[in-house]
């Protein structure tokens, strides 16, 4: 009977509602139709960044124009010889030591700074100089005053010996002392000239205009005159005013080059960049182990773009354009940076309107200028992107930048 009571008391115990449990809140009809909304719209933002950072993207890129020639202009002369090489200086490289030991105790100039003549390049420490300086030039003042004296006594003997007062071995005594303080202060002034001429030379200056290609000692280093394998070396500098492009020339292409011959260079680091020149030396004797001739040519307008011990291609023509010549037939020249191939073949792309175009097309060659002749494919004046392009796309939007056309 307890049994059934107590089993009861349980079963009314579970019946009984906890006021003091918290009240469980139903969520609003509203709520699954804005999930789904938010994550819809999250789903096209990022479709949206997706389209941008590949279709939608717009590249920046760089580009150069076909052109068409031979409309009437002058012939080009044909090219006979192309080769690499050097920029290299007219004068060669200078280097530069000091004609008196010192610590070095500053440079006044950076590689790659341009200086002219007499500029101050290095400065020795100059004390013990002005002390040598100084010193000599006191022991100057005291043999002048000597030569004074001298001049003095030498009167007053005379005077003496005029007088019968002394006598003539006397008078060639002070006469002599005379002559030995000018010597003395002719010595003395030489001295004094050559340890002034040694203070000018603690501030070491540029023989010629030019650009600092290398310092080769440290500051508080001990420069000494001469040395062995250029150990007194401080400063070496080129003179630019004269650029000059050299190669080697196979025996078996001598033939083809000549003394003022036409040439053009175009530099490794900027092959749209073009130099005319001129072939004014033929070295005299041949390499036998390489079999080539050196062969220097002289660039004629160069500027601030090119620099000593630049890889450049250097292209020799067959002569001067004849008078009131023209070029046989028109052609469509594109840059060769422009000029891309895969298992399909030649193309470009061609940016129309703000956006890519792939243009398939058919090469005949090289100009003489280096860029490509295009035979079909191009008709003039269409823009061409240069340098790499491997995440370029069919329709794909881009910025153009680049020369005129």
């Amino acid at each position: 009977m307890a049994a059934e009571s107590e089993r009861r008391r349980d079963d009314l115990a579970a019946l009984r509602i906890d006021r003091s449990a918290p009240a469980v809140r139903e969520r609003p009809r509203w709520w699954g139709p804005a999930w789904i909304g938010a994550a819809s719209a999250l789903f096209l933002l990022l479709c949206f960044f997706a389209w941008r950072a590949t279709l939608g993207r717009v590249a920046d890129v760089n580009v150069a124009y076909a052109q068409v020639s031979g409309q009437g202009g002058a012939a080009t002369p044909a090219a006979v010889l192309t080769g690499s090489g050097y920029v290299v200086t007219g004068d060669r490289y200078i280097s530069l030591g000091v004609r008196v030991p010192g610590r070095i105790e500053a440079y006044l100039v950076e590689e790659g700074e341009r200086v002219v003549k007499g500029q101050p390049l290095v400065r020795l420490d100059a004390r013990p100089f002005r002390a040598s300086l100084a010193e000599a030039r006191a022991g100057l003042a005291e043999a002048r005053a000597q030569v004074a004296l001298a001049e003095k006594e030498l009167k007053r003997q005379g005077e003496l010996r005029a007088h019968e007062a002394a006598s003539q071995s006397a008078f060639d005594v002070k006469q002599t002392q005379l002559e030995v303080a000018r010597a003395s202060v002719d010595r003395l002034a030489a001295r004094v000239a050559q340890l002034d001429l040694d203070l000018d030379d603690t501030v070491l200056r540029a023989p010629t205009g030019g650009i600092v290609l290398e310092k080769l000692k440290e500051v508080s280093e001990i420069a000494v005159p001469g040395g062995f394998a250029g150990s007194g070396e401080l400063i070496r500098i080129a003179n630019t005013d004269e650029l000059r492009a050299e190669l080697d020339i196979n025996e078996s292409d001598l033939s083809k080059v000549k003394q003022d011959q036409p040439a053009e260079i175009a530099p490794d680091a900027y092959p749209d960049r073009r130099y005319a020149a001129r072939v004014v030396k033929l070295y005299p004797q041949i390499n036998r182990q390489k079999g080539t001739l050196k062969v220097e040519v002289r660039i004629l307008q160069p500027d601030e773009w090119l620099r000593p011990d630049m890889s450049v291609r250097v292209t020799f023509f067959a002569g001067e354009p004849a008078a009131g010549a023209v070029s046989a037939a028109p052609q469509v020249l594109a840059p060769r940076e422009a000029l891309r191939r895969d298992d399909s073949g030649d193309y470009a792309w061609v940016v129309t309107e703000g956006r890519l175009r792939r243009q398939t097309l058919t090469t005949a060659g090289s100009a003489a200028d280096g860029r490509v002749v295009v035979s079909r494919g191009l008709a003039g004046g269409e823009a061409l992107v240069m340098g790499e392009a491997a995440d370029l796309s069919e329709g794909q939007r881009v910025h153009a930048s680049g020369p005129a056309q």
